[in-house]
């Protein structure tokens, strides 16, 4: 059972008990590379790397040592959209635990030796992407799709920004994008909700209230367009995308579904069973939806010999096509949505990614879904509510691809 709070000041607090000697707590704040301004690219990611690095009361060895001295695991990311903290600990250490989340996220002090020193890691982490182009298409695909948007820029920033970084240019950036209406705390674990509730008032209750000022805007005028581009590899590369449904949109889910139909995580999606398996033209073969809080993505990947590249595309759309002309047959629908709540279940059966699904929800939802609904609304989608995302989605004229290939 989901157990939530309103602390006065805007932060929401999002709690689930489970029986468990290990807890989880964390702080989900909706502020991601999208809302960086245009010389700030990279500042949101920098940020998560350098709140760490010394806050008023502690040095970089204390913050660290504090949890790590009890066997806890203390963890960080950017997305597009937020910025989580968390951590992972016995729950005898939760008071231990929310104190030092509270002291980080409120008395950091971005000393600018530390902020020089990072510099060099992200910029490492920036080359690092560049040498492994199954990953650095990725974030190339979303600045095809959305060109004309802030969601089109790499987490990252380019190296040239991030050197530019200032620790004046932090604080701006966090005073003008961190706001209480825009946080959440989450936890998981055997913790009365008293408790938490508590801790969470006596250790961020006192942040003075405040509302972020400005909306963010949704990519607009997406026109697809082909990108070829050598590289020096050993295999090509290829991305296939879309502009897909937001959090806010109602054939969300249904899109779900369709994309792990054709080339989710199982080795029964249609990609696998009908390239991989039949022809083995390529190890590297899958689809992908993300979803953003007003738009999407969907993108389908293969990494493939030179001299099998056109042959593997032309497999792909014919995957395409089908799922855009034949209607799946009550078994296989029902067997695909069996399938993905089984998927559900077991993402669901590991506290650290509910806890952080529980925060995403709150941010995106102000809600959290129990299993139960979710499965309802995956049962109630029908073959013609697939035919018509698949139309929509899979429209060949509205696909852009990106290709790496030789020099």
């Amino acid at each position: 059972m989901y157990e939530r709070h309103n602390l006065t000041n805007g932060i929401r607090l999002i709690h689930k008990r489970v029986k468990s000697p290990v807890a989880h707590f964390g702080i989900i704040i909706n502020t991601g590379s999208r809302d960086e301004l245009e010389h700030e690219q990279g500042i949101a990611h920098f940020i998560e790397h350098t709140v760490f690095k010394g806050t008023i009361r502690r040095k970089s060895f204390h913050i660290l040592n504090r949890l790590d001295s009890v066997g806890a695991d203390m963890n960080a990311y950017t997305t597009k959209e937020e910025t989580c903290l968390y951590a992972s600990f016995l729950k005898e250490h939760l008071h231990r635990t929310v104190e030092l989340f509270a002291d980080i996220s409120q008395n950091a002090t971005f000393p600018a030796r530390e902020i020089e020193k990072e510099k060099d890691v992200i910029i490492d982490e920036i080359n690092s992407y560049r040498d492994n182009p199954s990953e650095e298409i990725f974030d190339e695909i979303e600045e095809v799709v959305f060109a004309n948007s802030t969601l089109g820029r790499n987490i990252l920033g380019t190296k040239e920004r991030v050197e530019n970084i200032r620790r004046s240019h932090i604080f701006r950036f966090i005073k003008r994008t961190y706001h209480t209406d825009q946080i959440v705390i989450c936890s998981v674990g055997d913790i009365d909700f008293r408790t938490i509730v508590k801790l969470s008032e006596r250790y961020f209750g006192s942040i003075l209230p405040s509302s972020r000022g400005f909306l963010r805007e949704k990519p607009i005028n997406y026109q697809p367009i082909t990108v070829i581009k050598p590289k020096a590899q050993f295999q090509a590369h290829c991305i296939l995308a879309n502009e897909a449904y937001g959090a806010d949109h109602p054939k969300r889910t249904t899109l779900y579904l369709l994309n792990n139909i054709l080339g989710g995580p199982a080795l029964n999606s249609r990609l696998n069973l009908g390239i991989r398996e039949k022809y083995g033209f390529c190890y590297n073969l899958e689809s992908n939806y993300t979803i953003y809080s007003d738009t999407g993505i969907v993108s389908i990947y293969l990494g493939t010999d030179f001299e099998y590249l056109d042959k593997t595309i032309h497999l792909v759309q014919k995957e395409l096509q089908k799922l855009r002309e034949k209607r799946l047959g009550t078994v296989q629908l029902h067997a695909a949505q069996n399938q993905i709540k089984g998927q559900i279940a077991i993402s669901n059966d590991n506290n650290v990614n509910e806890m952080i699904g529980m925060g995403k929800s709150m941010l995106f939802y102000d809600n959290i879904e129990d299993l139960s609904v979710i499965y309802n609304k995956i049962d109630e989608i029908d073959s013609s509510m697939l035919l018509e995302v698949a139309n929509e989605i899979f429209d060949p004229t509205k696909l852009s691809s990106l290709i790496y290939t030789k020099d």
